[in-house]
């Protein structure tokens, strides 16, 4: 199982958080909740959307694409500002392409929000931070009813 370093947005201690795992990260030092900003590989991706007690914000992104590189910093944000109400997971389709086959991905950056294991929105391109945290809440709010 692989991880990624994350720092605490309070203390700045970096914590190492797990990229399959469930519940709500806290920093080690502060007990803060720390953002959920991972990477996760094709073999991962099943396990970090279904053990997930969190929504999953999924962004399906590639190296080479400026859109997905102009909207990588909205989206650390708002794994800051959502701290313990949301994961948000980066999969480079290049790396995992049977991720973006499967989810029917046909253009990037795609992002994907799951609830409970289930898709509840999609969002294709660049967006800028209002309008994504917009279709979050909406999305959300309409899996919950």
């Amino acid at each position: 199982m692989s991880s990624n370093l994350v720092a605490c947005s309070s203390c700045r201690q970096r914590n190492r958080l797990p990229v399959v795992s469930s519940g709500s990260p806290q920093c080690g030092k502060c007990h803060d909740k720390l953002p959920w900003l991972v990477d996760a590989t094709a073999s991962e991706f099943d396990n970090v959307i279904s053990t997930s007690s969190l929504p999953v914000l999924v962004d399906l992104w590639a190296p080479w694409c400026g859109p997905c590189k102009a909207i990588a910093p909205i989206l650390t944000a708002l794994s800051v500002e959502r701290a313990g109400t949301l994961r948000v997971v980066k999969v480079n389709v290049d790396d995992a392409p049977g991720v973006s086959a499967r989810l029917g991905v046909q253009g990037i950056p795609t992002m994907v929000l799951f609830d409970n294991g289930v898709e509840v929105g999609r969002q294709i391109g660049a967006q800028p931070a209002d309008r994504l945290r917009s279709w979050i809440d909406s999305a959300i709010s309409s899996a919950a009813k």
